[in-house]
């Protein structure tokens, strides 16, 4: 399961606001290479689901992955910080076992 904090929730709440997005839209977390560890997350919007996703409802908020994705992300809790050392959503990921200073990648 992938779950969402109650910060992470707000924050998704107001993005969706201020770009008027539609209600009914979900949000797609997925694993992607690149960055300085090896592999970057992926974070989206999306209203059509596939084949292979896996679906998840957390704290009022549905999440979306692929399979694939799933794997690196299983246990994960998406986070939102807005304090003076950085802002922005953070993957608070048991599986990974390097991150880069950023909190963008890392690798397992």
């Amino acid at each position: 399961m992938i779950t969402v904090s109650e910060k992470a929730h707000q924050q998704l709440a107001k993005l969706k606001e201020e770009g008027g997005i539609q209600i009914d839209y979900f949000l797609r977390v997925s694993v992607v290479g690149g960055g300085c560890s090896g592999l970057s997350y992926k974070l989206d919007f999306d209203n059509e689901s596939k084949e292979d996703d896996q679906i998840f409802e957390s704290g009022g908020v549905k999440v979306v992955c692929d399979m694939k994705s799933f794997l690196y992300l299983c246990g994960t809790e998406l986070d939102f910080t807005d304090g003076l050392n950085g802002n922005g959503f953070q993957f608070n990921n048991p599986n990974a076992s390097r991150t880069c200073g950023c909190g963008e990648s890392f690798s397992i």
